[in-house]
């Protein structure tokens, strides 16, 4: 009999601790509500996409957090054993560590996003922004793998038997550091040499690149990785260390603005003088031209045609290619319709009797 009393004692011990629980639980959501619909009022007016990024990043985890920190309050008032106490506490120690790293990540990811929005890439002069946000990605990409390695650590700490393993995550990163680059010395590679070009930066993002007779724009760069966006909507994938090992075209390294040639062959009586001119027309007109560089030069003298370059500027690489193809258009169609006895021949003598018998 004296058992059973002790058991019921023990049910009703356990039932208010989860009452209590429970009622921590309610309080802290409220709490978490009233916090963030307060940072709504206060921010509406004066800088509204924070509050929404802030919304979208950390609404989750402080719904997790909050609670966690009200029950680890009230443990004391819990009727718990000695114990029990112990135990509950190690677990809300645990998730304590877990949704912190969870929020600590996400602060990265509002500070990430915050300053896309600020220093957004989509448009003409964009080289301070490209500079930024591709150390920005690096930047993010190294904190979250440190955050979770010391959550891990942090974890591994709060056990006993594990305790020397926690401990020694912390303190051997020499020794890790040496069984990684015997393990994956490739990778490692890679991952230094996302290091030196986040820092140096060769290329950014949004940068125009040329490797391997390819043309594109970098969309994305990892740790160990690049994405390049070709011209057709192809992606070339190419490890880091390839960008430190073997030379590349970069078409935007330090400014967008960009010269564009346009070769065209005619023949010797070719006008020079009517066609500059009219390069000069076509240039004027179109809203692709940048205004500042321009020529039309004789650069070849050749056994049968006579080589031609026009050369204009640009603002980027995309506006150059178009322009480009609209220059050789146009002069093509001029010497066509206004001069057609300057296009190529072939000539041919023929000496000696000729007749027919």
């Amino acid at each position: 009999m004296d058992k059973f009393r002790g058991f019921i004692e023990q049910l009703d011990d356990m039932a208010i601790s989860l009452i209590i629980a429970a009622v921590c639980i309610v309080l802290a959501l409220l709490f978490k509500y009233g916090i963030f619909y307060l940072l709504s009022l206060y921010n509406r007016r004066s800088n509204p996409e924070l509050v929404k990024s802030v919304n979208r990043h950390l609404n989750q985890p402080f719904a997790y957090f909050i609670p966690l920190l009200f029950i680890a309050m009230a443990l004391p008032a819990m009727p718990l054993s000695v114990d029990q106490a112990y135990t509950v506490r190690r677990i809300l120690e645990i998730l304590s560590i877990i949704v912190f790293a969870w929020i600590l990540i996400k602060v990265v990811a509002v500070i990430q996003e915050r300053v896309r929005q600020k220093y957004a890439i989509d448009k003409s002069d964009n080289f301070r922004e490209r500079k930024l946000i591709t150390q920005l990605q690096f930047v993010r990409r190294i904190s979250i793998i440190l955050i979770v390695f010391f959550a891990v650590s942090l974890v591994l700490l709060q056990f006993d038997a594990v305790r020397t393993l926690g401990t020694g995550l912390l303190t051997s990163a020499g020794i890790a550091g040496v069984v990684l680059g015997f393990a994956a010395q490739r990778s490692l590679a890679n991952l230094l040499a996302g290091l030196q070009i986040a820092f140096t930066q060769p290329i950014r993002i949004d940068d125009v690149l040329v490797i391997e007779n390819e043309f594109g724009r970098v969309e994305e760069i990892t740790l160990t990785y690049i994405v390049l966006r070709l011209w057709d909507n192809r992606r070339l994938i190419l490890p880091l260390n390839y960008l430190i090992e073997k030379p590349f075209q970069n078409w935007t390294r330090s400014s967008t603005e960009i010269l564009a040639t346009v070769f065209i062959y005619t023949d010797y009586n070719v006008p020079v003088e009517s066609i500059r001119q009219e390069l000069r027309t076509i240039l004027s007109g179109s809203g692709l031209w940048n205004g500042e560089v321009w020529g039309l030069q004789v650069t070849e003298v050749l056994q049968d045609t006579v080589q031609l370059r026009a050369l204009f500027s640009a603002h980027n690489s995309g506006e150059a290619w178009d322009l480009r193809c609209l220059v050789r258009e146009k002069l093509l169609y001029f010497i066509q319709t206004k001069y057609p006895e300057a296009l190529p021949k072939v000539r041919a003598t023929i000496s000696g009797e000729s007749g027919l018998k």
